[in-house]
């Protein structure tokens, strides 16, 4: 069975009707897809994951969308930015911005689609044949979030992909768990981070209690021990 990294899209957006429409409608047509409501939240998530483009909306409370693309100009992925704005002078800010491309709302999903693959054939040459991580019994694999035993899969929670998707893909180094506490949506609440690991742990451990795989490391995190 190939395992074909799908590209990964950061859709940031305040807009949940609109972000969660998107999410969707990008991942039926072949991408894995995170979400962010706000240039804090993406910047957190960019820390955590490697994108390969990032779909981003201009008008955002607090930092806003042309000023957020030219903060991470240095260290973004492509974006694709959403606008109201019209006119040549707004879109030019954009553009001088650093950003790949614009779309001005409202627009057609698939024209959406067809842009972000246009931009992908630019910037990518080719896309990685397979990122899959093998520890014990079981393989993750990171692109399309799967967790399999043998030929069985793993059901997970989208939390449980997310945490194994960060450890493993630092793995073997440790990942705070201030961290991994911005995938749960609170990053005051690292308690929560707790939680779920033991959570994950009960599905992938021979002992929950002496975990083999997913190891505490004091002071620094978790971290995913890998063949």
């Amino acid at each position: 069975m190939e395992n074909i990294v799908k590209p990964h899209i950061l859709v940031v957006d305040d807009d949940t009707r609109l972000r969660d429409l998107l999410k969707q409608f990008l991942r039926d047509n072949g991408f894995a897809v995170t979400d962010a409501i706000n240039a804090q939240d993406a910047a957190a998530k960019l820390d955590l994951f490697v994108f390969d483009l990032m779909v981003l909306d201009v008008m955002m409370p607090g930092e806003n969308g042309v000023d957020f693309a030219k903060r991470i100009a240095a260290n973004a992925p492509p974006i694709l930015l959403l606008t109201a704005m019209s006119t040549s002078d707004d879109r030019i800010k954009g553009l001088q911005a650093g950003v790949d491309d614009y779309l001005v709302k409202p627009f057609e999903p698939q024209e959406l689609v067809l842009r972000i693959q246009a931009i992908l054939r630019r910037t990518q040459k080719t896309l990685p044949q397979k990122l899959v991580v093998n520890f014990g019994e079981y393989s993750f694999d990171i692109g399309k979030s799967r967790l399999q035993r043998g030929d069985e899969i793993i059901a997970l929670t989208g939390i449980e992909q997310q945490l194994l998707a960060s450890l493993a893909s630092k793995a073997p180094q440790a990942v705070e768990r201030s961290e991994l506490a911005t995938i749960l949506g609170n990053s005051s609440n690292e308690r929560n981070v707790d939680v779920q690991i033991t959570r994950l742990r009960k599905k992938i451990e021979p002992d929950n209690n002496k975990p083999s795989y997913i190891q505490t490391l004091r002071g620094s995190g978790y971290a995913l021990y890998i063949d």
